[in-house]
């Protein structure tokens, strides 16, 4: 038996080496530098894939898309791969499937997810996460009947879990449907309200995106407009020892804001990290009422998931709504695309608390 094991393991090695990896010059560094053929167990063959999925998810060939501060990944593919590969080996191992799936989203393939989404289904067909995610995806790709099918099967299984989905969908379906406006509406704030202002990457000698400055000019003029308003200034991604946070309290205060009005968080490293860490700082002020500041295209992502992160912090009855700083004409933004809901889809769940990467040591909201 063992060395039945071990010829499927050396088999999957050499249909390993013998593919070679898609990547460009530049992605060099997240090629694996293993050498199979010293490989003498299944386990460690999965290992070693794994540890390749992981190098390439953290490899530093990445884009950036204006309004995102998270780096996405441009290999998702490699990330795939490998996993698929790994559950090769290890047939039993759904959460690899998932991942890969996962990745798919992160390719801004939803096609390509559903068939792997389906395929771990039919391995573990009363899997609630697995419904939840085709319920969402096949509603994303407009196959009504089928996201109906899958809630459907969610509601028996946990109803619990089956209306937190509807309300996901819910909240999506308003926040798209309400347009996006550059000026506060008056009297929001005067009461308990907050204005936070999402982050976005800093440049690499640790000084603000002009993005960023922009933002932060929205945030002086309804800082001074609405002088007992909070302000949360949320970014922790560090670029030569410097974050978001602590940079745009200095710009304000240098403006004449009063450091006593602003919290700084340090921490966040994605829109989901912005919402999840903001959250408790909006409940410890007992805050009723909360404006987010970020760029247009990325105004409507932000609202969804600062409303799903309260649903657990609070405080109860809290609302948002949004002011977009115009990094592009606000009519070419009045319909979301296909990319930006898929984007809200896909944080919406990581806040929520389906995690995208499940398959140790690739784990990741």
């Amino acid at each position: 038996m063992k060395k039945n094991l071990l010829a499927i393991a050396l088999g999957s090695v050499i249909a390993l080496t013998a593919a070679p990896y898609s990547i460009a010059a530049n992605d060099a560094a997240i090629q694996s530098s293993a050498d199979y053929s010293q490989i003498v167990t299944k386990r460690q063959v999965v290992d070693q894939l794994l540890n390749d999925a992981v190098k390439a998810f953290k490899s530093p060939a990445r884009i950036s898309h204006a309004g995102f501060t998270a780096k996405m990944p441009s290999n998702m593919e490699i990330v795939t791969d490998r996993l698929l590969e790994a559950y090769k080996l290890e047939p039993y191992r759904t959460d690899l499937l998932i991942s890969a799936a996962n990745a798919q989203i992160y390719n801004k393939n939803a096609d390509r997810a559903i068939e792997l989404f389906e395929q771990a289904l039919s391995v573990a067909p009363d899997d609630v996460d697995l419904h939840a995610y085709l319920a969402v995806w096949q509603r994303f790709e407009g196959n009504q009947a089928e996201s109906a099918k899958h809630m459907a099967t969610l509601t028996k299984l946990n109803a619990g879990k089956a209306a937190d989905i509807q309300r996901i969908f819910d909240t999506v379906d308003r926040v798209l449907a309400t347009p996006l406006k550059e000026k506060a509406d008056k009297g929001k704030l005067n009461d308990k309200g907050a204005i936070v202002t999402l982050g976005y990457a800093l440049n690499p000698d640790g000084s603000m995106h002009q993005i960023l400055v922009e933002r932060l000019e929205t945030t002086l003029a309804m800082a001074k407009a609405n002088p007992d308003a909070l302000i949360v200034l949320t970014g922790g991604v560090p670029k030569n020892h410097k974050t978001e946070g602590k940079l745009m309290a200095d710009w304000l205060i240098e403006k004449g804001i009063s450091k006593d009005r602003i919290i700084e968080e340090n921490y966040a490293t994605s829109t989901v990290g912005n919402a999840l860490f903001s959250s408790y700082a909006l409940a410890r002020h007992n805050i009723k009422h909360a404006t987010i500041i970020s760029s247009a295209s990325h105004v409507r992502r932000g609202q969804t998931l600062f409303e799903i992160a309260s649903w657990q912090t609070g405080p109860q009855g809290i609302t948002f709504d949004t002011v977009a700083y115009p990094d592009k004409p606000l009519e070419e933004l009045k319909e979301a695309s296909d990319s930006e809901v898929l984007g809200i889809y896909r944080d919406a769940l990581r806040t929520y608390g389906m995690w995208s990467y499940r398959s140790y040591p690739l784990e990741a909201r």
